[in-house]
């Protein structure tokens, strides 16, 4: 089985999801030895959460669920790239479909490109 390695990031490696099928990534985030194991284990992504501090299995407050279709490694084998299938249509806890809703220009000036797909103050229970 893969050994990743952990070492060059004390303890964390970025995990890049993008949508299994129309390829459009979704957000990066990072995953130690125990969020890859639950993700190994449960086949839905599990991430570290750094401002948390604890594992963070995506979605389970929000149903947004990543189901996983595949999985590849870096040639360093120190980043991951999870194909998943993005359940409820949103990867952004800003509600969102992609974390990378905002184009930037040449500028410096950034528009958004995409609609919300929920309201995360309703879905979070914030405000």
């Amino acid at each position: 089985m893969i050994e990743l390695d952990f070492s060059k990031g004390n303890g964390l490696i970025p995990a890049i999801a993008q949508d299994y099928e129309t390829g459009k990534v979704l957000m990066m985030a990072y995953i130690n030895k125990e969020s890859w194991a639950k993700c190994l284990e449960t086949g839905e992504v599990h991430y570290w959460s750094r401002s948390r501090q604890e594992l963070w299995h995506k979605g389970v407050q929000s149903g947004n669920v990543q189901k996983i279709k595949e999985v590849f490694v870096d040639c360093d084998e120190d980043t991951v790239l999870f194909k998943v299938e993005q359940i409820g249509g949103a990867a952004c806890h800003l509600g969102y479909e992609s974390c990378f809703f905002r184009k930037v220009d040449n500028k410096g000036n950034t528009t958004i490109v995409e609609e919300k797909v929920f309201d995360p103050d309703k879905v979070y229970g914030k405000k």
